[in-house]
This record gives structure tokens, sequence and C-alpha cells, in this order.
């Protein structure tokens, strides 16, 4: 049985390894742009010199060897013959499988502001490479431009700031984080940032830029009339399934490639996994997804159960934040913040359950929300210390399968 993965990311590498463990003796082949194996949830400190190609790596060295994976790197799949079983690379060359696996991860986008996507100093910060390339050019810089206040958007401001860089930080929303957090616990990072000489600019767009003869921009007018001069600038405004590698084949895709709760497609024995699954990418999520494709690809039954709740957790200047859930009111939610010495707690009811929890500051024991939250439990009766819970408040199931508690 030969094994095909596509992508050398958190699902395609979980994928790998969770085949090996299944099947002693199968064929494993991972097919991948990347040169490096590396963790993209670090590439800030790749732009700060906290790490290189080699330490950026979640595998250890021998990995491929030990595990007797085959990896052909540097190397992209252009389309997929699901009738013939092949993929086929940008040299022409082919690879049969058996079960195949894409996880091939998302594009940074750039949106078609000015001259933005023409610019030699405009980037998008996914990838390796795309680190790679930023790395000469903020070593040099004095003025960066970071557009989106994001995760990634962040982490990059973060990394600039502290080579001691002068950092403007343009987003649409008004507040830092608008996913990720709420306005109370977004001001806490954006007075810390501000403090390090990090300039907001808040319910603002990126409108038409300013490009030299060299083909770099050095302004961008923002849509209020404000100028912006800067060396270089990161775009951090979202990310766009992978999907080039299916298109005109046979697999069902638009935006991104559907699969069921086998992580299969729209193909038998074709498996998706990770951001271009149109799943949550986040990296625990992503390795989640990575090794129920495996099982399946290894006949072994298994579904794909983690669409309760998206996962996020940062760490900017000693404040430490867990989010868990959708992070939205809606309608009819009930809305319970608490904050003291020990930080910021915000949690979202829905019809008595917890949809979303976020937990500024102490993040220990925070497991057991997590446990709520997928397991829909009912905590409606709890709510005066819904920011205090432990597993010891829950001792077993009644008749009706409902979730008992203990006080």
């Amino acid at each position: 049985m030969k094994h095909v993965i596509i992508g050398a990311g958190a699902a395609g590498i979980q994928a790998a390894k969770t085949i090996r463990s299944l099947m002693k003796d199968a064929e494993i082949l991972v097919i991948s742009t990347d040169t490096h194996v590396h963790s993209r949830c670090m590439l800030h400190k790749y732009l700060s010199h906290e790490r290189d190609e080699k330490t950026l790596s979640f595998i250890p060295e021998d990995f491929f060897e030990t595990n007797h994976i085959s990896w052909i790197k540097d190397k992209t799949v252009t389309s997929i013959d699901t009738e013939a079983s092949v993929v086929i690379l940008q040299d022409g060359s082919q690879e049969s499988y058996d079960r195949l696996l894409i996880a091939t991860g998302a594009h940074s986008f750039i949106p078609p502001v000015g001259q933005f996507r023409e610019a030699n100093n405009v980037f998008g910060l996914r990838d390796l490479s795309d680190a790679q390339a930023i790395r000469p050019l903020a070593d040099k810089a004095e003025n960066i431009l970071v557009v989106g206040s994001g995760l990634v958007g962040m982490d990059a401001a973060y990394a600039f700031l502290e080579q001691g860089k002068a950092v403007t930080v343009v987003e649409m929303a008004e507040r830092i984080l608008p996913l990720q957090l709420d306005e109370a616990a977004g001001d806490a990072y954006r007075e810390k940032f501000e403090g390090h000489g990090c300039r907001f600019l808040l319910g603002k767009k990126a409108s038409e830029t300013v490009m030299n003869t060299d083909g770099a921009i050095e302004a961008v007018i923002l849509d209020d009339g404000t100028r912006i001069d800067c060396d270089l600038v990161i775009v951090a405004a979202g990310v766009r399934p992978a999907i080039e590698c299916v298109q005109g084949s046979s697999i069902k895709s638009e935006r991104f490639i559907e699969v069921n709760s086998h992580m299969e497609t729209s193909c038998p024995h074709v498996y998706a996994a990770g951001d271009v699954a149109g799943l949550s990418g986040i990296w625990p999520n992503a390795m989640k997804q990575g090794e129920t494709a495996a099982y399946n690809m290894c006949g072994i039954e298994k579904d794909y159960t983690d669409l309760y709740a998206m996962k996020n957790t940062m760490n900017f200047y000693g404040i430490t934040t867990l989010s868990l859930g959708r992070g939205v009111a809606e309608k009819g939610d009930e809305v319970i913040i608490h904050q003291d010495s020990k930080g910021y707690r915000r949690a979202i009811l829905r019809d008595g359950k917890l949809d979303s929890i976020l937990i500024q500051g102490e993040i220990d024991y925070s497991g057991v929300y997590q446990y709520v939250i997928k397991n829909k439990i009912d905590v409606s009766s709890m709510k005066d210390k819904i920011f205090a819970l432990s597993f010891s408040d829950f001792y077993g199931i009644d008749e009706k399968g409902k979730y008992q508690y203990q006080y």
C-alpha cells in the first residue's frame, strides 16, 4: 500500500507519523514545496533571529529516516489524475498512489490595494520562504508597516519591535486581534505594544500606494488620507486555501476541498486535511485532521469531531491569553465577565451551555473548558462559578445522558 502525502506541515507530518504507527510496512511518500519542515507558528522568531531553519523544525532531525518515510522536497504537485491514481509534479514527473492526502495548507492573501501585488517589498507571512525573503529586508528597514492585526500581524510586529524597528499597524476593525479577543482583552495587548513603540491606526484601511523607481512601496495612503512612509510592508489580511493542485480534477472544491467526517474528498481514497479542507487550520486542529485522515487511509474508521471550538493561545510581553470557541455573542446569549488581579475572563453561554470562553492572565487548569464546550454540558446551574470550574465538578452521566455535578 502506497500512501502519498502532499504537504509537510502539521497535518501532513502528523498523518505520515500516524500511518507509520498503524502500518509498519506501508510505503509513505511526502511531497512538499517546502525545503524545510517548520512550524508556521514560530516564523516570527525567525524574523527576530531567535531561530534558524533548523530550529524551526517540529520533528526530530532523523524523522524521515527513522520512520522510513520518503520525502521529495522543493517540488510542487501541479495536478492530480484520480482515474490513474497519480500526482503530477512541476517537472512533469509522476508518482502513483493507493491512498492520497492533500495537506497543502494555504497561501497569504495580498489584497489588490494600489501596487501591493507588484511591489518587491510587500510580503505575506505564511511560510518559511516568506520569512527568508523578509528577513534581509527587515534587517535594513527603518519603518515597517503591518497591515492587519490578527495573530500573524501581531507576531510580525512583535518580532520587529524586538529589533528596535519603527512599526505601524493598520487594522480595519476598531480593536486589535478582532477575531480572537474582545475590546478589553485586546486593549491590554495594545497598551503593551504601544509602550514598546508600536503605532496603531485602527478603524482604517490601506487605499493607495506610492512605489519608487526600484519597484518598492515607499508610502501607503489610508482611506482617510493618512500617509505612512515605509521601507517594508507585511500584509496579514487572511489566507486562501492552496487548492491549485485539484483544479481541473474530479475532486470537488470551490474555495476549499470538501471533505466528510473521515476527511475523505468526493473521490474515493483521496483525503484532505488542514487549511486546504476549509476547517479550522490552527495547529492542534490540523494535526487532529491529519491523524483522522491517516486512520481512514489505513482502513480504520475514525471521525473528525473537533468541530466544536476554535482554540487560540498567545503570549505577548508576559500576558498570556487563551480563547476557546467562536467568541462572538449572538442575540439571546448570556455574557459573563469578570476581572480581578489574576486577569480578565469572559464566558458566553448559549442555551445554558458554554459556547466560548476567553481567559487572559492565569490559564492553568483551563483544560476543563475545552471538555465542557466539546461535550455541550449544561452549566446554567453553575454560572456563579463558571470561572472556577474543575474536572472534580463532573462525576458521571445520569440515566438520561446528562452530566451530573458535585458541589
